[in-house]
Parts: C-alpha cells; structure tokens; sequence
C-alpha cells in the first residue's frame, strides 16, 4: 500500500496528523460489542460521527420525514477541506454529547444505524496510488480507552465483520460519494476554488435528495438536460437510483466527467431566460 496519495476516513482519522496502520480485509480482529458487556453504551455517550449520503436517506426513511428535515433536526454541517466541500455530522442531545438515538437497551435506529457506528471499531480507509486512476479500500482498527469490546475473546477478520454488520451494501452505495471526496481532495488547488453555487449543489445533491429530486424534476432543469423519460422516472421513483445520479450529476458539473447528455439548444434557451431576467430588472414602476 505504497505511494498512497490520498486518505479519507469515516473515522477519527480523517484529520489526524498520525497515519494508521492500515490493514486488509483478511486480517483477524478481537472484538465484540454485546448488551450487557460493561462499557455499553459508552461511545454512544460521547459521538463524533460522520454521516454518508447512504445514511441520511436510510435515517430520514426510517423516521418518516424528508432529508431537509433530517438535516435541520438531526444534523451539522462541517468541512471537509478547508473553505471547501461540506460534510455532515450527527447532532447530539441538546447541551449534552450523547446521540440523540440512544436509549439504555441500546440504539433506537439499530437496523438503519449510521456506517461509522457499524464499522466501529474498524475505520474504513478509501485510498488511490499515484499511479491509479481508481480507489481502493483498506481498514485501520480503533481502539478508544472507553470500549472494553477488544478484551472480548471473539475473533473474526474484518470481511467476515463487515458482511455481520451489514455494511457491504452502505460501502457499495456509498463509493459514488467516497470517488467524489477522494477525486475533490486529491485535485486540491488545479480545479480552483469552488463558487457559492458548487458547494450549495454538493451538499444538495450528497445530503438533501428529496430537495435534489425536486431539482431535476423542474423545467429548467429538463430544459438542459436531455434524458429519457422512462430513466427520469425510474431516477425520481427510486431513491438508490436518485443518489446514484447525483454522484453522476457531481462529477459532471464539477470535474467535467460528462455521462448526462445536454440539449443542443440548452444554451441558447438559458441565455434568453437571462435576457428576460435582466430586462424585467431594468423595468421601472410605471413604464
């Protein structure tokens, strides 16, 4: 795992000036978290975690309301690079630093909890060599004062961990967004720096996808964009295929990488909305 050129983590890695021992998939662990082991509910208590795209939709399912009011009630947003993209955090109880989810018998959004809290106390690493165009993962374990888990006598490797918290579908949804991360930092100053509107439609298209669907279903947005009805409908119906489009859509508007075919008049049609825009500006009351 040589010439790595870049490193994000899902974990309390991602700005640690101390690189982690990364380890494989095939490496044996010790570790078990089981109700009734001493230090239950300890890292509850005090969270600092990270949510995915994949895990904003899963939650905002899972409580019956929108990803907008997902984000405002559950969430914060913080940076992933310095005046660039935005990730999101879960927000804690109110004047506390326990999750919100967290009640005595143990999580109260189990089934549809957070990658972090799955993978814990493994961290997923996404990295590219210098000589690679793609990612790859490898892992690093975390082992916190507060977590007696690793005194446990079970032993696994870290695929056999993974396939046990059911992490192997979040990964693979998720990796359309981890690309765009790893390509955005990897890039650093050679795309220049994002404008107002790059970051709002980031954090829309990774975070906000029910605010995202309203997006493409507008006018102007299909007044641009030219695609098949039967693959718009099956875009806005299905919420895997939404947020698979909007990684698409990202690295489009922002790197370039184009796959979403544009009308051949879709320039001059904005140029005439500008044009209106501007001179019903120009108007004064009365004229």
């Amino acid at each position: 795992m040589d010439k790595l050129t870049n490193l994000i983590s899902e974990s309390p890695f991602g700005e640690s000036p101390v690189m982690p021992e990364l380890l494989e998939g095939t490496t044996t662990i010790q570790f078990q978290c089981r109700k009734g082991i001493d230090c239950w509910n300890a890292c509850c208590s005090n969270i600092d975690i990270s949510l995915t795209p994949v895990d904003i939709l899963r939650l905002s399912r899972r409580l019956d309301i929108s990803t907008t009011e997902f984000l405002v009630q559950y969430t914060f947003p913080y940076e992933l690079e310095p005046n660039g993209i935005a990730g999101v955090k879960f927000k804690p109880v109110e004047n506390g630093s326990a999750c919100q989810f967290m009640r005595p018998e143990g999580c109260d959004v189990y089934a549809d909890r957070p990658t972090a809290c799955r993978y814990y106390p493994v961290a997923l690493l996404s990295m590219r060599r210098s000589d690679e165009y793609t990612d790859r993962n490898a892992y690093a374990l975390v082992k916190e004062a507060h977590c007696h888990g690793h005194l446990e006598p079970r032993t696994l490797t870290i695929e056999d961990y993974r396939q046990e918290q059911g992490v192997i579908e979040y990964d693979e949804l998720g990796r359309g967004w981890r690309q765009l991360v790893l390509k955005k930092k990897s890039s650093g100053p050679t795309i220049g720096a994002p404008s107002k509107r790059s970051l709002q439609l980031w954090f829309m298209a990774c975070y906000d996808l029910d605010r995202f669907r309203d997006f493409i279903a507008s006018t102007a947005f299909n007044e641009v964009y030219d695609i098949p009805w039967d693959e718009m409908q099956k875009i806005l119906s299905t919420d895997n295929e939404l947020m698979l489009f909007a990684f698409r859509f990202l690295r489009q508007t922002m790197f370039g990488e184009e796959s979403i075919i544009m009308k051949t008049d879709a320039l001059d049609k904005h140029l005439a909305r500008k044009r209106e825009r501007d001179a019903t500006k120009g108007e004064t009351p009365g004229e």
